[in-house]
């Protein structure tokens, strides 16, 4: 279920006080009884214990509480996005006279709006889906519905909160969460200091194993609030990025190379690849100096050829270099690739490497000169733009859609061969993104996933961005990566 509003503060006011788990929480938060810091992974990410306060004849049902990872991340827009889902950790484990129920998924999209009258304004949504447990209650309906309506009126008592005065302190951005854990979930672990540690891929895939199974009709898109939004002209809609390198394009015969992902153009397909259209991404425009106006990105430079979806034991680094793959077949034509190998680590590592070919660089243009720049140049100019056309609010809220540079974000390495270039970006080098991953790669056979690589143009030369190439992967199955025959790697010696 999904409660929806709009509140007069600015999104990091009410961002403070949905962080928050101190006694203002009471002020607006009538589910709220008691919580607690837990363990803090990184500034992205901690681990709660929460009491809550549920009015459902409370004289004869046990009380519920929970453990759950909560996850958080600021857009480049002002928005907020606060996520949830339950966690087991040994440090919180269950407690006498307590049932632990299970947060499926939540959070909280906190997200600014034009100030009307001289007013901030913000939309805030809040979903929450729960499995309250309990061997008798927990089966009747109106149990969880009250009880899950109970928890979802803090989107009401959050606009309360700020009618009260107009005199509020400017609320710090990012707020400290503070300890609070009682002497009876304390341990003498618990009281050390906790060293910052990035969870592993397989904690969070089990974390979230059974979790994150919104319906569509969950999406904000699909709400019609009324509320001022932003208009684009049309004449700004139609105007999409034309450059010098595509007009040299000239059609490549897909039918040379493969992959063992299927290619599949249909509506319909599953455990399939196909080429998102770059309609559905906006680039820097010409003037993006001076008017800050984003384009349709249009035609892209290079073509996708080909995806290889692999697994092993261990990461598969330099792809580019096995027998027969699509980048060597490429070579053999006198034709020039990029490769993008995704990592994702795990017991089982996992690659989605994709192939994008073009007929030759074209000397002095921004893509040639990141193909052969150093690896400085190329990470803060590799600009990946993510969206996810279905899939799960909780998912959607995750991935974004904003653009994000891969060499600052990740670790990334580059391969430059005679006729490729390969980057190897490895996911796990970050916690924020091995987070994210760990939640999409758990539903991952639910989603639909664009990707659009671009190289940033920040110069008025530079302009208007490249649209490298886009890609568009279809409920993808797990078990249907295969182990690759890999090369040894040449010595160096």
């Amino acid at each position: 279920m999904k409660a929806v509003g709009v509140v007069e503060a600015t999104c990091e006011e009410i961002f403070e006080l949905v962080m928050s788990m101190d006694a203002t929480r009471f002020e607006w938060d009538c589910s709220f009884q008691h919580g607690s810091l837990v363990e803090e992974v990184d500034g992205h990410t901690a681990i709660l214990y929460h009491r809550l306060q549920l009015d459902w004849f409370p004289r004869f049902i046990w009380p519920r509480d929970l453990c759950y990872v909560r996850y958080w991340r600021r857009n480049d827009d002002g928005s907020y996005v606060v996520l949830f889902r339950s966690r087991e950790h040994k440090n919180c484990g269950p407690l006498p006279g307590y049932v632990r129920a299970h947060i499926e998924s939540g959070g909280f999209n906190i997200s600014p709006l034009k100030p009307r009258n001289g007013r901030p304004r913000t939309q805030v949504q809040q979903l929450m889906q729960i499995d309250l447990k309990g061997w008798g209650v927990g089966f009747i309906a109106a149990f969880q519905q009250h009880c899950l309506g109970q928890m979802l009126s803090s989107v009401a008592g959050l606009r309360e909160y700020f009618t009260q005065t107009d005199e509020r302190a400017a609320a710090p951005r990012i707020p400290v969460m503070v300890n609070m854990t009682p002497p009876s979930i304390s341990t003498k672990k618990s009281q050390k200091q906790f060293h910052h540690r990035t969870p592993s891929l397989d904690q969070i895939r089990a974390a979230s194993k059974n979790a994150v199974s919104m319906m569509d009709e969950y999406s904000d898109e699909d709400e019609d609030l009324g509320i001022d939004q932003e208009v684009s002209s049309p004449s700004l809609e139609n105007d999409t990025i034309k450059t010098v390198e595509e007009e040299t394009l000239e059609q490549i015969d897909m039918s040379t190379f493969s992959g063992n992902l299927r290619h599949d153009d249909s509506d319909n397909g599953r455990d399939c690849w196909t080429v998102s259209d770059g309609k559905n991404f906006r680039l820097r425009g010409k003037n993006f100096c001076s008017d800050k106006t984003k384009v349709t990105a249009g035609k892209s430079l290079m073509d996708l050829v080909a995806v290889d979806w692999f697994k092993d034991t261990k990461r598969m680094d330099h792809v580019a270099r096995r027998p027969g793959c699509a980048a060597q077949v490429a070579s053999e034509k006198g034709l020039f690739s990029l490769v993008i190998n995704l990592q994702v680590p795990g017991s089982t590592h996992y690659s989605m490497i994709f192939y994008f070919v073009m007929k030759k660089l074209i000397p002095g243009s921004l893509f040639q000169r990141f193909v052969d720049g150093d690896d400085e140049f190329r990470n803060s100019r590799m600009k990946l733009i993510p969206s996810v056309p279905k899939g799960s609010w909780i998912v959607r809220q995750s991935v974004g859609s904003s653009p994000c540079l891969l060499g600052k974000a990740v670790d990334c390495n580059y391969i430059r061969g005679p006729k490729y270039l390969e980057i190897d970006v490895d996911v796990g080098s970050s916690t924020v993104a091995n987070g994210v991953m760990g939640l999409v790669i758990g539903v991952v056979t639910s989603l639909v996933v664009d990707m659009a690589f671009v190289v940033q143009g920040n110069t008025p030369d530079e302009l208007p961005e490249p649209l490298i190439g886009a890609a568009r992967v279809c409920h993808i199955e797990l078990s249907s990566a295969v182990v690759p025959k890999m090369e040894p790697e040449a010595s160096t010696e």
